[in-house]
């Protein structure tokens, strides 16, 4: 457990499950998302890291002062008291090494740190960045003023004590605000930006892009979600809340055409140069809302197989999910970073045909009570041919509700929903006779009428009742 690793566990707050062991943790991960994905789906087994510790990419402090000593670390959950963090257990190791002597250095030159309190000061977070892959570091000072005394003295002293570092930026934020990043970046070190490689694509990084904390089971969710898909190579895939293009791009090799949707304009400005430069020509991005431009797709039929959601903790919109009905894709991956979003979303999935059919749990930050599900759901069967022919249903001898199924959507249905459970055509026809749905005479009866007729058991009735109830039969 990282209780016995970290002393600041119980001050800082970070790291909500540091009193169990990281196998306890799983598995307490796994009932969460049964809890509310569970009565959907199956439920996998978590996906753990091999190593929890130091796997955090991105890594932020906050400046303050006690007495006349500067600290770096963290806010107390639920104040705005920091807590002075030298080492943390989840944060990359060269990430806390550069925090220090910042902070060391802030001493030594004599800068104003910030005080919220006044609003008067300069020195106000520390952002570090790194590409895992490429070991490419970005350090990005905000500062509450433009004004930076003995700057070029002082970033000559931090590349002096860490020539590791692959660019500094100072990014101003003159607001009242409890974001940690201001608008304008100056460059004073460097490109401005770093790069990394994830699922073999390389990605650039700037002090404002979205990009996941944890590159290693940031792989293994997006190959979770690239074989829940299950891409052939000739697929219309859709990658909504599409961000700078990560999960569209890993798939894009596997697709015959993949479309990001993305609101962020300066986020699709990052997919674009991205896709450019991995040179994945059969992906294009759109700045605009993914509802209202897969309603547009809808309008002019565009044929779509796949849709891809990642959306945020408060997951997506009822209105997004009727879109997705609308548009009719053959199966959607859901990639969920809040488990009880993640339920409320299936319910609205399921009332338009579309049913979960596996979850499975990655976990990308240990230690805390957070958790990704990749949940592939797949729409039921439809007949893609109907013939209209007018008929008594007087000469069927078949009833109104009897007409609105065929057996084996049923037990399409049952199967699909059941973990492959198998139902006959008898004991549908048992359980549609309890419940009043009449079939023809002599259908699906034994041939002997000696014989006797074996009874449905308990669970398949529930089944089979259950499949009733969707198709409105009962």
């Amino acid at each position: 457990m990282i209780k016995e690793k970290c002393p600041y566990v119980e001050k800082c707050g970070a790291c909500h499950m540091g009193q169990t062991s990281y196998e306890e943790e799983l598995i307490q991960k796994k009932k969460l998302v049964e809890k509310y994905v569970g009565k959907y789906c199956p439920v996998q087994d978590v996906a753990g890291m091999y190593y929890p510790f130091h796997y955090r990419n991105k890594v932020h402090a906050v400046f303050g002062k006690v007495k006349d000593e500067v600290i770096a670390g963290t806010y107390a959950a639920g104040t705005h008291n920091i807590v002075p963090i030298k080492d943390c257990w989840i944060e990359d190791a060269q990430a806390s090494a550069i925090i220090k002597t910042v902070t060391e250095l802030i001493q030594s030159f004599k800068l104003w740190v910030y005080n919220e309190d006044t609003g008067r000061g300069l020195m106000r977070h520390i952002l570090i960045r790194k590409g895992m892959s490429t070991k490419q570091i970005m350090v990005v000072l905000v500062t509450a003023s433009p004004e930076f005394p003995h700057k070029n003295h002082f970033i000559e002293e931090l590349r002096k004590r860490h020539p590791e570092i692959t660019t500094i930026v100072q990014n101003i934020n003159n607001q009242d605000t409890t974001f940690v990043l201001g608008e304008k970046n100056n460059n004073l070190y460097g490109e401005g930006y770093i790069e990394d490689v994830l699922c073999g694509l390389r990605f650039r990084i700037s002090p404002n892009s979205f990009y996941q904390v944890n590159a290693a089971q940031t792989q293994v969710l997006y190959k979770k979600a690239i074989a829940a898909a299950g891409l052939t190579g000739n697929e219309v895939v859709i990658d909504a809340y599409c961000g700078i293009g990560t999960i569209g791009m890993a798939m894009a090799s596997k697709a015959g055409k993949v479309i990001g949707i993305e609101l962020n304009k300066n986020a699709v400005r990052d997919a674009k140069a991205n896709a450019k430069r991995n040179q994945v020509n059969n992906i294009h991005f759109i700045a605009a809302d993914a509802t209202e431009c897969m309603l547009r797709m809808a309008e002019k039929h565009e044929k779509v197989d796949v849709v891809v959601m990642d959306p945020p903790r408060s997951g997506s919109t009822e209105e997004f999910v009727k879109a997705v009905s609308v548009l009719s894709p053959k199966r959607v991956v859901y990639v969920s970073c809040n488990p009880e979003t993640l339920g409320r979303d299936l319910e609205w999935f399921k009332k338009k045909g579309y049913f979960a059919k596996e979850a499975q749990p990655v976990d990308m930050f240990g230690w805390t009570d957070h958790v990704e599900t990749v949940c592939l759901l797949s729409k039921l069967h439809e007949a893609k041919h109907h013939v209209n022919v007018r008929l008594d249903m007087d000469e069927l001898d078949i009833t109104s509700a009897e007409s609105k199924a065929t057996y084996e959507e049923i037990k399409s249905y049952v199967a699909e929903h059941n973990e492959g459970m198998k139902v006959s055509n008898l004991y549908i026809a048992q359980v549609k006779a309890k419940y009043g749905i009449i079939e023809r005479e002599n259908y699906n009866k034994l041939k002997s009428d000696d014989t006797r007729q074996p009874k449905c058991p308990k669970e398949k009735e529930d089944a089979i009742v259950e499949a009733l109830e969707f198709f409105k039969m009962i």
